[in-house]
């Protein structure tokens, strides 16, 4: 048991807004992550920001291409906020997480680019 993240593309049909999504067959795993706590912690920030207030555990965030430009310079500058929990583990990032995390923020960037949402999703 622990922490598990994902990055799925939702097509826009299926995406009803910055929480919700239409659960079919044509979503699409495009990254995971396991107990990037981290990363986590930002993502959790960010659904706060937009006005989520459910516990974020198994929540979705849409993310735009506005967001993730802020999640590249947050990689990139190491601003990413120390987050803990019970589940979540002690991997601090290291140079091998962010090169990944910068993978995520290219891929995510493309399919937002092809008419495509980009949703994080997580559940410990």
């Amino acid at each position: 048991m622990g922490l598990d993240m994902y990055a799925r593309r939702i097509s826009k049909e299926n995406a009803i807004n910055a929480f919700s999504v239409v659960h079919s067959d044509d979503t699409e795993e495009i990254h995971y992550w396991r107990k990037h706590h981290n990363l986590h912690g930002w993502m959790q920030t960010l659904y706060q920001s937009k006005g989520g207030t459910k516990e974020f555990n198994s929540e979705y965030v849409q993310l735009t291409l506005s967001d993730l430009l802020s999640l590249e310079n947050d990689i990139k500058s190491n601003n990413l906020p120390i987050t803990t929990g019970f589940f979540f583990g002690n991997n601090p990032p290291d140079e091998e997480s962010n090169k990944d995390d910068l993978e995520f923020v290219d891929k995510a960037r493309k399919i937002i680019s092809e008419g495509d949402c980009v949703y994080y999703f997580s559940w410990w």
